[in-house]
């Protein structure tokens, strides 16, 4: 009995030591978590020490970074090889996790870490050609020398910080989630290019607009969803002539192929795979449910003129607005060889300055927000789909073979069928997909699948010396399209409208296409001369909040579905009556919170609105609407019962009209609602079409509106009080990456809406706020969400949320050599090659 007992307790001890050492699905293995000495006790703020030297691999001179007080990396090399390699390890020591989960995420291998539950995400991630078009950039990187050499050398210091990581440093998400780094690779870089050509180029309405057009008719859907909507201010001034002579654009008529091909009607193959519009994307799911962009996919930057401004020195200002997120999506960095000393932001997962400045210049980024994605109706010939009808004749497909990893189950293998156009994401008898209203046997056409080559272009502007050579660099940005504006200390201010579009017919991909008709395909380019731009306006400032990019008078068409006029209106308001303006007035402009849809529609809203309040609740918001000061306050109430009260507007004015497929159908920009509200009170949109002969009116509409608001807003609040103010209500959080409960940071109290300057909404925000005066000595203030570290257990993990959220930056340390005497410096670290 005694060996007995002696064998089930070894058998005991051993089931429990595999139990501990090993993950059962998305549980850790405790053993190895919690183990004192590799676990994750060691992931504590004694990564925050600043180490006195470093050996790394492959540097080929000393490298010297100085640590200031928010733990902003300054770089400076003898050669850009050794700068980007000493880069490269800086931002995996910062951010190492952060950049393999986001890279393993475009490339559609999430399954490998987290299991079954991220197969489907994975397959949309191949199906939608992220992988393929991040291998075909990659060649076009290694074309040219310096971003070849960059990448390289990026890559080599990424891997020389995982060579020196042993278990006790992995951060603490690998030992959560159970895996370890693999090699950092130049594809991943890449990927990363891809990843945020997909979060700012990507969305689009083509199959709710094309069943919206079949129940409606074009004409309803064009007044709807106006080329030239009202309100609208655009980004280049109208008026501002043209610099160039516009190319011949292609004509919608005459299009052949049109005709009966071997299989049929082709008009009537593509009507077939419209009349399932895939899933349409949840409104609340991206913000507001009148929202017709992705929000926060967006951004503010404008320049002003030293003509405006106190010292004569141009000031240049951008905050970018993205999904919030720990660990943050940016970090702070300066880098300095000889050629070039930048500094700004960077991303953690690739190498140079993303948006800064140098010694000379400053640029920054809005989105465009341009339509570069068309779908394509595809008549395949038989099952077997090998072959798909163009210009009367049968094509072949190819086929990419994919092959996704799943922990803990089956490999799953997947067959991408391309046509010309590109990839098939979603088969007709497959369920939809979450993220995207895919059309059902439709060919995906995406400028992000042709390879270009954006490093290059942000080398150049990395060392930029002025407008010649930012200029210059533009043209080698393709997608996504950016309005990159410009200052420099020559006093020159600029905003470029830059990327590469295809020569369209106007509304050409606003619907599904029909992919055998070669008419229908991208036929050229618009001319990289001729894109939206302005240099030196006569009114003293360049401006973008990602609006329509130029007015009637601009000769070609680059889209349709661009942001609502809020954010663009109110900043050339301000820099319209802008005279001596400072860098703290540009700080401020940035927090400003305004919120001029409100003000629009406000006065007659109270007018209809009085009176019709019956209960406590009611009149309170009623009072609360009344003496509104139109700014979106957190500790305000009205902006909640605002909101509320819009969204309601929306549903009955917009919804109503509905019928069979158009449950997808998306709403009219906000500007459309705003001029039938201002100009047409008693039109036809206003009449709910289930009240018999009754005609309504904006009057009757909105009394129903306000008693919905105010009845949704008790449901889901509780009684009218403290827990209805603006900034409880919105709920601003950053999500952990991986959504590892306590490594996030939620309820964050804070001023703003995603339609006011300050965007900051629910999970999308300003994520990085900068202003630069180039002035003798330039000068520059900045912020953003989170913190330098990546570590959950850093001092710098989340330390600038709270300055952030109450808007306020810091003067920003730019070294003009490694030996500068400088009072906020509190570290430094040489690096050696290997000998």
């Amino acid at each position: 009995m005694r060996w007995v007992r002696a064998i089930v307790s070894l058998v005991l001890a051993a089931a429990a030591f595999w139990a501990l050492d090993n993950r059962h699905g998305t549980f850790p293995a405790l053993g190895r978590l919690l183990d004192p000495f590799t676990g994750f006790w060691q992931n504590g703020d004694r990564s925050d020490d600043l180490p006195e030297t470093l050996t790394v691999p492959g540097l080929r001179e000393e490298v010297r970074v100085v640590w200031d007080d928010r733990r902003v990396p300054h770089i400076f090399a003898g050669n850009d090889h050794d700068l980007t390699l000493a880069q490269g390890y800086v931002a995996a020591t910062l951010r190492l996790w952060q950049m393999d989960f986001q890279s393993l995420y475009a490339a559609g291998r999430i399954s490998e870490v987290i299991g079954p539950a991220g197969a489907r995400q994975d397959l949309f991630q191949r199906r939608f050609g992220l992988p393929w078009a991040a291998e075909r950039s990659l060649r076009a990187f290694r074309e040219d020398p310096s971003t070849k050499e960059a990448l390289d050398a990026f890559t080599a210091g990424v891997n020389a910080r995982i060579r020196d990581i042993g278990r006790k440093g992995l951060p603490v998400e690998y030992k959560i989630l159970g895996y370890r780094p693999e090699p950092w690779t130049d594809l991943k870089c890449a990927l990363l290019l891809k990843s945020m050509a997909y979060v700012l180029a990507s969305y689009n309405q083509d199959a709710a607009m094309t069943v919206m057009r079949e129940a409606l008719g074009e004409g309803t859907v064009d007044g709807l969803f106006p080329f030239a909507p009202p309100l609208v201010d655009p980004v280049i001034p109208p008026g501002e002539p043209l610099d160039f002579d516009p190319v011949p654009v292609p004509a919608r008529e005459g299009a052949a192929g049109r005709g009966d091909g071997p299989s049929g009607s082709s008009e009537a193959r593509a009507a077939e795979a419209r009349t399932d519009p895939g899933a349409a994307p949840d409104p609340e799911a991206f913000g507001s449910p009148d929202s017709r962009t992705r929000p926060g996919a967006g951004s503010n930057n404008w320049a002003v003129s030293g003509r405006l401004t106190a010292n004569g020195s141009p000031i240049l200002c951008n905050d970018m607005h993205l999904e919030l997120s720990l660990p943050a999506v940016w970090y702070e960095v300066q880098l300095a060889a000889p050629g070039v000393n930048v500094r700004g932001v960077a991303f953690p997962a690739a190498p140079l300055v993303i948006a800064g400045y140098n010694e000379d210049i400053a640029w920054g980024f809005t989105n465009g927000t341009d339509d570069v994605l068309d779908w394509y109706a595809i008549t395949f010939r038989d099952d077997s789909r090998a072959e798909y009808l163009y210009g009367g004749e049968w094509r072949k497909t190819f086929v990419r073979e994919e092959r996704i990893k799943v922990r803990g189950g089956e490999t799953v293998v997947d067959r991408v069928v391309h046509t010309h156009h590109g990839p098939i994401v979603r088969w007709p008898e497959e369920p939809p997909f979450p993220s995207m209203s895919v059309p059902p046997g439709a060919a995906l056409r995406w400028l992000a699948h042709d390879p270009s080559n954006e490093f290059r272009a942000l080398h150049a502007l990395n060392r930029a010396k002025g407008y010649a050579d930012y200029v210059e660099a533009l043209g080698n940005w393709d997608c996504p399209a950016q309005n990159i504006v410009y200052a420099d200390r020559t006093g020159t201010i600029a905003l470029w409208h830059a990327g590469k579009f295809p020569l369209r017919w106007k509304g050409q991909g606003r619907f599904v296409l029909d992919g055998a008709d070669p008419a229908d395909d991208w036929r050229g380019w618009v001319p990289r001369g001729h894109v939206p731009h302005v240099k030196d306006p006569e009114r003293g400032f360049v401006s973008s909040a990602n609006q329509m990019p130029a007015g009637a008078g601009y000769p070609y068409y680059l889209g349709w579905d661009y942001a609502a006029f809020e954010r663009g209106a109110r900043i050339n308001e301000v820099l319209a009556g802008a005279r001596g303006v400072t860098p703290e007035d540009m700080v401020r402009m940035q927090a400003d919170v305004v919120d001029v849809r409100a003000r629009a529609v406000q006065p007659r809203l109270i007018e209809i609105l009085q009176g019709v309040a019956a209960t406590e609740a009611e009149r309170r918001c009623f009072e609360e609407l009344r003496a509104w000061n139109l700014e979106a306050r957190a500790a305000l109430i009205a902006p909640t019962v605002f909101r509320e009260l819009w969204n309601e507007l929306n549903r009955l004015t917009w919804d109503d009209k509905k019928t069979g497929l158009m449950e997808g159908m998306p709403r009219p920009a906000s500007q459309v609602m705003v001029d039938q509200i201002l100009n047409h009170a008693d039109g036809r949109f206003f009449d709910l079409k289930d009240t018999g002969e009754n005609i309504e009116t904006l009057r009757d509409v909105a009394g129903q509106a306000f008693w919905s608001a105010v009845a949704n807003l008790e449901k889901r609040l509780g009684p009218f009080g403290d827990g209805w103010r603006w900034g409880k209500v919105k709920g601003t959080q950053l999500r952990h990456l991986a959504r590892v409960p306590g490594f996030g940071r939620e309820k964050v109290a804070a001023d703003g809406a995603g339609q006011v300057i300050n965007a900051i909404d629910a999970v999308w925000a300003p994520s990085w706020r900068m202003v630069v005066e180039l002035g003798d000595e330039i000068r520059a203030w900045g912020n953003y969400p989170g913190g330098q570290s990546g570590n959950p257990g850093s001092r710098g993990y989340e330390d600038r949320i709270d300055d952030w959220a109450a808007g306020k930056t810091y003067e920003l340390v730019f070294l003009r050599s490694a030996d500068e005497a400088h009072p906020r410096i509190v570290g430094r670290t040489v690096m050696r090659g290997a000998k």
